[in-house]
């Protein structure tokens, strides 16, 4: 029998899923996501089962991959910029969270003994190509 779907994409979780199935049925392209609901009732499942996968019509494959690749795998500023890395000019720049500092741990603790949300955290910037870590507003 032959395949009339074609696998463009897979993803761990399905909020990611959805992001792209959205952008794609923008763009007039019919969208199927496989094994969301499995991910969603149990995300831990997801790695054994291989993901959610992202399918679309065989005939829709080339324009869907196409819009794929036009998705920036990387952060962007609040004008839709690539950021650039302030030391070597990549703009492999991925937005990172981390809860080192004293007001961090303070709120982490808090948050622990007291199952209270949320716990702070600071986010900063690290470069892919020379691993520098650096925050916008410096």
């Amino acid at each position: 029998m032959k395949e009339t779907f074609s696998k463009i994409a897979v993803f761990q979780y399905s909020s990611e899923a959805q992001i792209i199935k959205s952008r794609l049925e923008a763009e007039g392209i019919e969208v199927f996501l496989y094994d969301q609901f499995t991910v969603d009732t149990d995300p831990l499942v997801s790695n054994a089962i291989g993901g959610v996968k992202l399918k679309v019509w065989q005939e829709d494959e080339a324009k869907a991959l196409e819009i794929l690749n036009t998705i920036s795998e990387y952060s962007l500023d609040d004008n839709g910029h690539e950021i650039e890395c302030p030391v070597c000019g990549s703009q492999k720049v991925e937005l990172f969270t981390n809860v080192r500092g004293l007001k961090s741990m303070f709120f982490f603790l808090f948050s622990f003994l007291t199952t209270a949300l949320p716990i702070y955290t600071r986010y900063e910037y690290r470069c892919e190509t020379c691993k520098q870590k650096f925050n916008l507003d410096e």
